[in-house]
């Protein structure tokens, strides 16, 4: 326990036999179950886990892993509890741990989101970029701001999982920022906790080429999601010409290129006839 309220842990780890033992042996005296969810491992990874809780998929994605972790857990607890993720590559310092868990023991959050104090200087300039340009579209998708949405160190509220609806999910690496879109619909309040971005030769399974416009798609269908909602419960006139004006410039855009490339074409003929 601590300070009187129960900590899970879920430990999403895909071919982690090298990190592992060291995420399990660090894991804080307090916590009071620990699940490491294997998904499609190829190597040692599940004996690596033994004396723990283990949920076995078929490589389904990083997302399906943390939702079956979830699920576990609410399973072995009978009261109020707080569920944790921790990636099984040791990127996340135990040490922070109650920063994610205060905000919640102390009613000011139902989820806490950690946020990187320190990533700029140790990541990629692709990935430094790719998280920037999420980070904006998942501020305007949720309406508040998010700094470091790809951050997977978070804290869950129990009431937040037994109400969750399980059959809607993001599978794969943009399960982040799709809960704190779902959060941000449903009402729930969301806070965020610096913590430290440790990196120490671990490998990414993310490839940011198919990885980057899928989310952001899945992130401007939410943008758009959310004004839609907003101007269902605040309609007026005003917003009314201003969704037409909208629609219309996205119906206009194709019909104005087309014309204009056929009158381009026309017109080169043109001048290529008065020549011969």
């Amino acid at each position: 326990m601590y300070e009187g309220v129960r900590i899970g842990v879920v430990i999403p780890a895909r071919n982690e036999e090298k990190h592992l033992p060291l995420v399990l042996a660090t894991i804080p005296d307090y916590v009071d179950n620990v699940v490491v969810v294997d998904d499609g491992s190829t190597d040692n990874t599940a004996a690596c886990a033994q004396g723990y809780d283990v949920v076995t998929l078929q490589g389904e994605g990083v997302g399906a892993a943390i939702d079956a972790g979830h699920r576990h857990l609410l399973t072995m607890f009978d009261d109020e509890f707080i569920s944790v993720v921790m990636a099984g590559d040791g990127q996340m310092n135990p040490g922070d741990m109650p920063r994610l868990l205060s905000p919640i023991i102390n009613k000011k959050a139902h989820y806490v989101k950690g946020e990187r104090k320190d990533r700029a200087g140790k990541m990629p300039n692709l990935r430094r970029f790719g998280t920037v340009l999420l980070a904006v579209l998942t501020t305007l998708a949720c309406g508040q701001t998010i700094r470091d949405p790809q951050c997977g160190y978070t804290a869950t509220s129990s009431k937040v999982l037994e109400s969750w609806n399980w059959d809607i999910s993001w599978k794969g690496y943009g399960y982040p920022n799709w809960w704190l879109m779902r959060l941000s619909e449903l009402g729930w309040m969301v806070t965020h906790a610096p913590v430290e971005a440790i990196y120490d030769g671990q490998k990414s399974g993310l490839k940011v080429a198919s990885f980057l416009p899928k989310v952001s798609l899945m992130l401007l269908i939410g943008i758009h999601m959310r004004i839609i909602r907003n101007t269902a419960k605040n309609p007026s006139v005003i917003l009314l010409l201003m969704w037409i004006s909208y629609v219309m410039s996205w119906v206009y855009s194709p019909f104005a290129f087309i014309i204009t490339h056929l009158l381009d074409r026309i017109h080169v003929r043109t001048i290529l006839r008065d020549f011969s």
